[in-house]
Order: C-alpha cells, then structure tokens, then sequence
C-alpha cells in the first residue's frame, strides 16, 4: 500500500449496525484484509455486505471516479470504502468520551483555542490553561488544543498573563467522538444511514 494515503475517512459498525469509529484508510484496509470487517456497497441503493476479495472485485468493475476515493497499489487502483461492518464486535459504544489526547484535539476541531488556526495533529499540543505548578489538573476543563507556536509563547503561565485569550472555556464533551467528528466535517453520503442526528 502507497505511503501516501488519501485522508478519506471511513465509518466502522458492530454487528449490530451502530457506529462505533471513524478510522483511516491503512486502518479501514487492515480490517477489511484481515477479515475482520466487511466493507459495505450502497451503489445499487441497499446495503451489500462484501469480504476483501468480494471488494478487490467489486472494484475492478467499478473504477473509483477520483484519486480520493482509491488507494495505489502494485497491480491496481482499488475503492476505499466508506463504510465497514465488524464482524465479531457487538458491543454498544461507551457513552462516556475517554480522556486522551485524540479526543481533545477533536472536541476543539483540531484548532489552537489560542490563535485560532487549524492545524494538523502533528503541529498541536496540549495546554494546561491553569499551569500544572500553580495547581492546574490533567482534566478536560483545564487542557486546551494550542500550536507550538501559542504553548511556547504562554509558556508556564496563566493566558492573562501571557497576553492571551482563550477562543472558548475548555468543557467535558458530551458527545461520542466518532459521531461529533462525522457531523462536523463532511459525512460521506454513505454515513448518513448510521449517524443519528
């Protein structure tokens, strides 16, 4: 598989049909080749469920129309699909948003909440808004998403005193991260059928 992947998401269901994670295409591609999903096809109006040499065909017969919905391989262009179905898991999504690093970059939209730029993931960090030496916690009310550029300038003090605003006051999410993700970015038409609004 090509180092450089499209940035095509794809929606991964239990068995049970609920969402329970959007992944990438190396992600989606090791689940569906290890047969541990099946990858869906909506193109006849239903939903077909087809194991990786099913979609290795399907694929052959149905050309994927741009370079964002394919993947390079050796021997061929093949489709990425946009949604997958588990076939072993059946366990209904935790409600609860776990605290890690992820899920705060995603409850911030992957923006500083200092200059107010978007950024890739590898260009952010987390802050904490109270600093940890003047008793600031680990928690969602106290860590921001900012870029190096906005943490090395505040450095280890409050924003007030380092001349800086919060874009908005940081909150535990209330939403699962998947869902959130899918609704604010452009969904694939696929997706629709899964996400409840």
């Amino acid at each position: 598989m090509s180092e450089n992947l499209p940035s095509k998401r794809v929606l991964v269901l239990n068995r049970l049909w609920q969402p329970v994670n959007i992944v990438g295409v190396r992600r989606a591609f090791s689940l569906l080749m290890q047969e541990h999903a099946q990858a869906l096809d909506t193109s006849n109006g239903g939903f077909q469920m087809l194991d990786a040499a099913q979609w290795i065909e399907f694929s052959l017969a149905n050309p994927p129309e741009s370079d964002y919905d394919a993947i390079h391989t050796v021997k061929m262009r093949m489709r990425i699909p946009s949604v997958l179905l588990l076939r072993e898991y059946d366990r209904v999504p935790n409600k609860e948003v776990k605290f890690n690093r992820r899920n705060i970059f995603e409850r911030d939209d992957h923006t500083c909440q200092y200059c107010g730029h978007h950024f890739q993931e590898r260009e952010l960090n987390l802050d904490h808004v109270i600093p940890r030496d003047q008793g600031g916690r680990t928690t969602w009310e106290n860590i921001v998403t900012s870029c190096i550029r906005c943490n090395t300038q505040k450095a280890n003090r409050m924003p007030h005193q380092a001349g800086m605003r919060l874009l908005k006051k940081p909150a535990r999410p209330k939403w699962q991260p998947f869902v959130s993700l899918a609704e604010e970015q452009d969904p694939e038409p696929d997706w629709q059928h899964f996400i409840a609004k």
